[in-house]
């Protein structure tokens, strides 16, 4: 993958979420994330950064400079969850399975209403970041 390629003006650049351990991160979003088609980028060693093709990146840190305490709350003031679609050939009911191996749980999927009328599942890791994955339309 290019890393040097230009970004799109109009895309997320990136996202960076801090979690409390990056290696119990490492397990749940490599996974779910090389399920989506992203890449993990080893050019940068400190953090787990994976890249999308769209050109949008997202970084797992574990800061020396967070603050101890509780874990991630979606319902404190901040980010509430990252919503993905997946791929036209991912099946979403395979994708919330296997998800269950791999440190995530599965939440009621009532469809939110950013996501439209298409069929939606919600996953939960163990530090409390929620991600919503979306089927795509005529799926």
């Amino acid at each position: 993958m290019d890393v040097s390629a230009p970004y799109p003006p109009h895309m997320l650049h990136h996202l960076t979420l801090w979690v409390p351990d990056l290696e119990r991160a490492e397990e749940s979003w490599a996974w779910l994330l090389g399920e989506l088609g992203w890449s993990r980028d080893p050019q940068v060693p400190v953090v787990l950064l994976f890249r999308h093709p769209s050109g949008t990146a997202l970084a797992l840190e574990q800061s020396v400079d967070m603050v101890p305490g509780t874990l991630h709350s979606r319902f404190r003031p901040g980010l509430n969850h990252l919503a993905f679609g997946i791929p036209p050939d991912a099946s979403l009911d395979a994708l919330a399975a296997g998800a269950l191996q791999h440190g995530w749980r599965t939440l009621p999927s009532d469809p939110h209403p950013i996501a439209g009328a298409q069929r939606v599942a919600y996953l939960e890791d163990r530090d409390g970041f929620e991600v919503e994955l979306v089927e795509p339309d005529g799926h």
